[in-house]
């Protein structure tokens, strides 16, 4: 099922299953957050009812979800993006976060800060936990995975590494440094999601093109891992690290600017495409 968040013409938030083109809007929770946390209740969502259908273009689509309690992120989850950055694949996941205030929808503009010089795009899958969990076992990980979307890991080089110790963190969550849809996927309609193309197109250029059976740390070690340090929530969201051909990687280096147009696409997950602004 392709679940999003919408905004109808009444200026209502409402959960939309779309079905070639068409949204279905359901009687259920006002946004994806609220259903996500009610079918790890036991809620089924192929049965919610449908209160009207309505053209795509009579919606707003809007990021998914807004109120993860946790973004993980995972660095250098890809071999070819780690020695692009002048390193080696880790032997262990490289984690960090961003605050859910980075959290932006499809369409809506990526803004540069006055502060970041260096501002780069990382296409992404992003993986959205379903049932909650503490030490999973890797064997049963994938059960606790709702589903899949696209995301941009946007990150200011010049804050992430160009500051005194690293100041990841701060590279990586200014505000709208986190595009997440334009939908969930639920884990159903995604065979493999270690056998996706994944690309990013700048400005209608390919700079990003490879597929996630490229990562190092698969979503079921993933998930095993950062079981161990703290209890995963339904609604959490876990960026699943990027390829190569990162902005900060390339010579000469190629960073944002206003007026550019991103775009992240998936195969199966979506297509999710933002502006730059200064």
């Amino acid at each position: 099922m392709i679940l999003a968040s919408v905004k109808t013409d009444t200026g209502q938030l409402v959960v939309a299953r779309i079905e070639n083109r068409n949204c279905f809007l359901l009687d259920c929770a006002e946004d994806l957050d609220g259903l996500v946390r009610q079918c790890a209740g036991g809620l089924g969502i192929a049965d919610l009812p449908v209160s009207r259908e309505l053209p795509l273009d009579q919606l707003t689509i809007l990021a998914p979800l807004v109120r993860p309690s946790k973004v993980i992120c995972i660095g250098t989850n890809y071999a070819d993006h780690a020695r692009e950055m002048g390193g080696e694949p880790p032997d262990t996941p490289v984690v960090f976060s961003k605050f859910a205030s980075a959290i932006i929808g499809p369409e809506q503009p990526i803004q540069l800060p006055a502060i970041a010089a260096h501002v780069d795009y990382e296409a992404e899958l992003v993986v959205v936990i379903g049932q909650p969990g503490k030490n999973i076992s890797r064997a049963n990980a994938l059960d606790h995975v709702f589903g899949y979307s696209c995301g941009n890991d946007v990150s200011s080089r010049d804050w992430q590494k160009g500051r005194p110790g690293g100041q990841w963190l701060l590279g990586k969550t200014f505000d709208t440094f986190a595009p997440l849809g334009p939908t969930i996927v639920t884990k159903d309609e995604i065979a493999d999601p270690h056998n996706l193309s994944i690309r990013l197109r700048l400005n209608g250029n390919m700079m990003q093109d490879s597929n996630t059976s490229q990562m190092i740390f698969p979503i079921d070690q993933l998930i095993e891992h950062l079981s161990k340090f703290c209890m995963l929530e339904p609604g959490d969201l876990i960026f699943t690290g990027t390829p190569a051909g990162v902005g900060a990687g390339r010579e000469p280096q190629v960073f944002l600017k206003a007026g550019d147009r991103v775009e992240v696409e998936i195969e199966n997950v979506g297509l999710l495409a933002n502006d730059v602004q200064a």
